[in-house]
């Protein structure tokens, strides 16, 4: 376990399992007054890969516990959550977000969401309204924009093949050898901003029981969609930071993305040196970012 002083752990049952997430409980967050306050609550959404959880971050949302009621889940297949061995859709991380937000929210709240499941919570967004105030998202792809679909690349087909993929996730996806490789060469923009702590807490996520299910979906390319077929539907407003250095979806395509709609998506910042996931690599600056856009897109609601 990585969390943050004062962070513990609860739950919450969902269609497709105990969902666990991670909340202030106690010092130095226990004698502020936002615990249950609808109005002041940050959940914040981790993106998928080998070994991702929660923990990618718990270097972001302490800075704001002392104003906001903090909620930062493992998403179903990831970190404690629970992990059913089933093939995994699209449709259930949607589902599951909203889920979740209905079980551990009491009205709208602001989601702060990496990657993928950024895309995933555009989507969310789009069908339940009534649950979201605004979203501030890293790098938000379905990894299927405008024709460059990662499914159809040369790694998805690879992992497509059986025995093949369990052997790669052994080998490459939950060994610690692997993660780092990945995270310095693939996800960061810098290799020596990976310490040890990053490499033990995605180690940890990887080795939970049945956790080649959703992170094998995820490199197969079972979970990706073109995400240019459903922006322009959003209606919540929305603040995009893209890493310039981002491996797989570069920040044009996050440009193009925001000028589909820009009565949603009312900032687009492109974060220089940086790649996939700022709120690890630079997390002081994401946190600089967060608290500047928070109060510029609540007060267009």
């Amino acid at each position: 376990m990585f969390l943050p002083p004062g962070f513990g752990e609860k739950y919450v049952m969902t269609t497709l399992g105990r969902m666990v997430y991670y909340t202030a409980v106690g010092k130095p967050w226990s004698d502020t007054n936002v615990e249950q306050s609808s109005e002041k609550t940050l959940v914040f959404l981790h993106a998928f890969g080998g070994g991702s959880s929660a923990y990618e971050w718990s270097k972001v949302y302490p800075a704001f516990a002392a104003d906001y009621r903090i909620v930062a889940p493992d998403l179903i297949g990831w970190g404690r959550s629970d992990h059913p061995a089933r093939s995994y859709s699209v449709n259930d991380y949607i589902q599951t977000i909203i889920e979740f937000i209905e079980r551990t929210c009491n009205g709208p709240i602001s989601a702060i969401a990496s990657s993928l499941t950024a895309a995933f919570t555009i989507r969310a967004a789009i069908l339940r309204p009534d649950l979201f105030k605004s979203l501030i998202l890293t790098t938000p792809a379905g990894l299927a924009e405008f024709g460059q679909d990662y499914s159809k690349s040369l790694s998805a087909q690879i992992v497509n093949i059986p025995v093949v993929d369990r052997l790669l996730y052994m080998t490459g996806v939950s060994s610690s050898f692997g993660i780092r490789s990945f995270l310095e060469e693939r996800q960061f923009a810098r290799p020596e901003r990976v310490y040890p702590e990053i490499v033990e807490a995605y180690l940890q996520s990887a080795q939970q029981f049945n956790g080649e299910y959703a992170a094998l979906a995820f490199v197969r390319g079972d979970l990706s969609f073109d995400l240019s077929q459903y922006i322009t539907q959003l209606t919540i407003p929305t603040a995009m930071i893209w890493g310039q250095k981002s491996e797989f979806t570069g920040p044009e395509i996050g440009r193009r993305l925001a000028d589909m709609n820009p009565q949603a998506v009312r900032i687009f910042y492109n974060l220089e040196d940086v790649g996939l996931t700022p709120q690890l690599e630079l997390p002081a600056v994401t946190i600089g970012l967060i608290r500047k856009f928070l109060p510029l897109l609540e007060s267009s609601v």
